[in-house]
């Protein structure tokens, strides 16, 4: 489980004063399908963790009276947890029949986006996913970043498993989400939310997080320490 260090004030879908702590506490369920003989190359299942979490965001259903929007008014009034959970076989048909959204990644990741629900308010055929172990390889170096568009930089100092690494992708993708203007926004979204995944080199990263794009500071309660910066969101509109 992952959350970030945001403001929830700084969301430009916040639902009123509301101290994030004090607030009902949600989580976004993702899960990703990861089959034993062919599993995903975690780059490609970063991106498609990103690219569903903004697919969610900016769905019908998700905004003004759509059948999700209470709860994605919910989620984004407390800390933004997202919690990434992988299935195989007879575990992905029956997420796949829950109420969400799949995303297939460039080179066929698979990844299941839920509505947000309460902590404790797993549905069973999620609540029983496996959590931890998420271990992806890459089977040959990623492809340089495209600079042109938006890029998630990853910290390099920071070791976390893929799992966990795909929620904070999500992160990243929401804060910039957040900082575009709805021309900017819906932009992205007609393109498709084309988006690379990196990992700079330390100089570059430290460059990166004073660069005023917006920074992921992790919450710290699984993996690595309280307000440990991990993903910096770089969008073409935000550089400035």
């Amino acid at each position: 489980m992952t959350s970030n260090d945001t403001p929830v004030s700084e969301s430009p879908f916040h639902n009123g004063p509301t101290d994030r702590d004090q607030a009902p506490q949600f989580v976004l369920p993702l899960v990703l399908h990861l089959e034993k003989t062919d599993p995903p190359a975690r780059i490609d299942a970063l991106r498609t963790a990103a690219r569903a979490v903004l697919t969610i965001l900016s769905d019908e259903r998700s905004l003004g009276d759509g059948e999700w929007a209470a709860a994605m008014r919910d989620w984004q009034d407390a800390r933004i947890r997202k919690v990434v959970r992988r299935a195989r076989g007879a575990e992905w048909r029956r997420a796949a029949a829950l109420d969400g959204i799949t995303v297939t990644g460039e080179d066929g990741a698979e990844v299941r986006v839920f509505p947000p629900i309460p902590l404790d308010g797993w549905p069973k055929e999620l609540a029983k996913l496996q959590v931890s172990g998420t271990d992806l390889e890459d089977p040959e170096p990623p492809a340089a970043p495209d600079l042109s568009g938006p890029v998630l930089w990853l910290n390099p100092e920071v070791d976390m498993s893929a799992g966990k690494t795909m929620a904070q992708a999500g992160h990243g993708a929401q804060l910039a989400w957040w900082e575009l203007s709805d021309a900017e926004r819906k932009a992205w979204r007609e393109a498709g939310f084309p988006l690379s995944v990196a990992t700079p080199g330390p100089e570059r990263w430290r460059e990166l997080t004073v660069s005023g794009l917006p920074v992921v500071r992790d919450a710290g309660f699984t993996e690595i320490a309280p307000g440990s910066c991990t993903v910096v969101a770089d969008h073409p509109a935000l550089r400035r």
